[in-house]
């Protein structure tokens, strides 16, 4: 594999789209469109490294990514076509800050600047709902702006789902964080039933 000198080189970790559910011994087809951002696969394998700059990536880790990289689309004439992103036979370019979280030593590690957050439960006893804006912090970068625990609210429009192991947690960027609560401890995680 030949290296970018500003970009990664990353493969997806499995399919370039998640759109199965194993469901018994048989595949359930959750989506058919290639439009929907929602089944693109964000996790990825790295390959090679950029050779102008350091990053704290590895060779082989696992990386989670935007969406758009493994995309696919319609021209204006209604020709499938890959992302801008696509190299060459399965692998695509990355760019820094298009990777969010990597994993080493089996432990996750959200890139600096982003911190990944549990949506919690709604406080309303009569509706089983995600309480807007807030949530607890599971992954960081490692900075001492926000810590793992701690119960935060962040800006509307900034959170970016992902789907880590069998959780559902929002990207935030740590300049996104508004306000740290104080944390009761009675709290419950917001898990929806579709995972």
């Amino acid at each position: 594999i030949m290296n970018n000198p500003y970009a990664l080189i990353i493969q997806p970790k499995e399919n370039r789209y998640k759109n199965t559910k194993k469901v018994s011994d048989k595949n359930l087809i959750l989506n058919t469109s290639i439009s929907d951002h929602r089944y693109v696969s964000k996790e990825a394998i790295v390959k090679a490294l950029p050779g102008a700059f350091k990053t704290p990536l590895q060779e082989s880790d696992e990386v989670l990514v935007h969406h758009n990289i493994f995309r696919r689309y319609y021209d204006v004439r209604g020709i499938e076509k890959n992302s801008g992103n696509y190299f060459k036979e399965d692998m695509y370019f990355c760019y820094l800050d298009q990777v969010y979280m990597y994993k080493r030593n089996e432990n996750w590690i959200a890139m600096p600047g982003y911190c990944f957050v549990n949506p919690i439960q709604s406080e309303d006893k009569w509706e089983n709902k995600e309480e807007p804006l807030k949530g607890i912090v599971v992954y960081t970068d490692g900075s001492d702006i926000v810590k793992e625990g701690e119960l935060v609210g962040f800006t509307p429009y900034s959170e970016f789902e992902f789907i880590v192991g069998d959780k559902r947690l929002y990207r935030i960027k740590l300049n996104d964080i508004s306000i740290k609560y104080e944390h009761k401890g009675t709290e419950k995680l917001y898990n929806t039933s579709w995972l």
